[in-house]
């Protein structure tokens, strides 16, 4: 596994992956030991988030690999079928799986996302529009989706 990071407005954006693809991205609020040899994907990553928070990408081309339950890759297919800009509530994202009991476990599965921004977990919001639960914190999930509204021509979300 190789590991590289590169700043961005809300934190280092810490990349591992291999010659296969991307397993992880994560924010982290100190620097980590990266690795001597950074396979092309990595900087490929690293580019395609700079130019994210530059206002000039809304989509990534990058092979993903994260690891983790058939469970939790389907809930991480759904959140990366939700479009730049917009949000999508807790419980839609459960009905889309089709079963709205699970809704806890959805919720479980999108806060072990293993690639930050990427696979968009920052776009799942509560069913009254709150922001609830990110691993990066909150004030980084908000940041964020004012980025993409911004970045839409949109006013702020929130005030």
């Amino acid at each position: 596994m190789y590991t590289t990071s590169i700043h961005t407005p809300v934190g280092l954006a810490v990349i591992c992956g291999n010659e296969d693809g991307i397993t992880s991205v994560r924010c982290s609020n100190e620097p980590v030991p990266e690795s001597s040899f950074v396979p092309t994907i990595l900087h490929k990553c690293a580019r395609q988030l700079e130019e994210y928070f530059l206002n000039g990408r809304r989509f990534f081309d990058l092979p993903l690999c994260p690891q983790g339950t058939p469970f939790q890759r389907s809930v991480w297919q759904m959140l990366a079928e939700v479009p730049y800009g917009r949000t999508m509530s807790y419980m839609e994202l459960t009905r889309r799986l089709g079963d709205e009991k699970a809704i806890r476990a959805v919720a479980a599965a999108n806060g072990k996302n293993p690639i930050w921004i990427i696979i968009p977990c920052h776009r799942i919001i509560g069913s009254n529009g709150d922001l609830t639960g990110y691993a990066g914190g909150l004030a980084r999930k908000k940041w964020l989706l004012e980025h993409e509204q911004i970045a839409n021509g949109q006013l702020t979300l929130f005030s």
